[in-house]
């Protein structure tokens, strides 16, 4: 069952939001990949790629008006805590882009999702 979209202005800021979060996401764990000691990057890249995928799938429910949005919504924004929290504890450049991308989200999410 679906719900008939919105406009695509009314829903413009969280998808962008959240397609800026899968990119960031993507750029940090493909140059986590590159670090000298990748081992120490496992929980970065691991979360990157899960929240990558969530926001991705997060954004295309919204775009065409699913009923279940919302829900997913909410796991998105659990999930880009958790990414943000990890990406804030490294000092490199791409963690801490992905970290500010991250919180973007999770405020442009909940904004939505009120």
């Amino acid at each position: 069952m679906y719900q008939s979209p919105t406009s695509l202005t009314d829903n413009q800021t969280v998808l962008d939001a959240l397609n800026r979060c899968v990119a960031a996401c993507e750029l940090c764990a493909t140059a986590c990949l590159q670090e000298e000691h990748v081992q120490h990057m496992v929980g970065c890249i691991a979360i990157d790629r899960d929240c990558a995928d969530i926001c991705a799938l997060t954004a295309r429910l919204v775009a065409r008006g699913s009923v279940h949005a919302k829900h997913i919504m909410r796991e998105c924004i659990e999930v880009c805590q958790l990414c943000q929290n990890e990406c804030a504890k490294h000092n490199d450049p791409h963690c801490q882009q992905c970290a500010a991308a991250c919180k973007a989200c999770v405020e442009a999410c909940r904004a939505w999702n009120s």
